[in-house]
């Protein structure tokens, strides 16, 4: 019975691991989350900078006119 103690020592080791991604939050989807900052007026879609920002409202509102906070940024 080997892995008896191997089994106990892994799922004491996952159970730390697991109470550390609770306690710290810093997993992949509360990162990308963090990280987008401008909200579309039209879509309400969220980008992470105002180049891409201002990419994405040309290309997919070519309509709409363009937000105050784009008209200075260069794509």
């Amino acid at each position: 019975m080997a892995r008896g103690h191997q089994k106990a020592l892994s799922q004491q080791r996952n159970a730390e691991k697991q109470a550390k991604m609770k306690k710290g939050g810093s997993d992949q989807k509360t990162a990308a989350a963090a990280s987008l900052h401008h909200k579309c007026t039209v879509c309400m879609s969220m980008m992470p900078d105002p180049k891409t920002y201002k990419q994405h409202f040309e290309s997919k509102h070519p309509k709409a006119e363009l937000p105050a906070e784009l008209v200075g940024v260069q794509a």
